[in-house]
């Protein structure tokens, strides 16, 4: 079954400080406010290089396409926010929003199924020691 991987990407109000944005992650974490049913695994991240270097993103990753859309709605018939868990709209309303340039809702975000390739599951590396090497 394929997972589906959301990335969001925040653009800070001018003037937000990066550490209190920061804080607000840390918070909105420890409060269980990410804590959505077959969400798997999340990832609170800041660029380094690129386009994005210094901004914020999010990727959600969801155990399934079906999981992900009783959550969010297919992408032809999306939900509301009113319909979003209780967690998500605190976390968008009373976390986000009062950061950010813009609605939560109206970020730029894009969700990839993931591939089913096959050999990603099969491949094992096993990395050499300093001693292998000067053999």
């Amino acid at each position: 079954m394929a997972r589906m991987i959301s990335v969001h990407e925040y653009e800070l109000r001018p003037g937000t400080d990066p550490e209190r944005f920061e804080q607000i992650l840390r918070d909105a974490e420890a409060l269980g406010l990410f804590d959505l049913p077959g969400l798997v695994s999340h990832h609170l991240v800041k660029g380094v290089k690129g386009v994005r270097r210094d901004a914020y993103a999010a990727i959600w990753v969801y155990e399934s396409r079906e999981v992900w859309e009783r959550l969010w709605g297919t992408p032809e018939h999306p939900k509301t926010p009113a319909e979003y868990p209780e967690q998500w709209r605190i976390w968008e309303n009373q976390f986000l929003l009062p950061v950010l340039t813009t609605d939560p809702d109206a970020i730029r975000f894009t969700s990839y199924e993931e591939l089913q390739l096959g050999a990603h599951e099969q491949i094992s590396v096993k990395r050499r020691s300093a001693e292998e090497d000067k053999r």
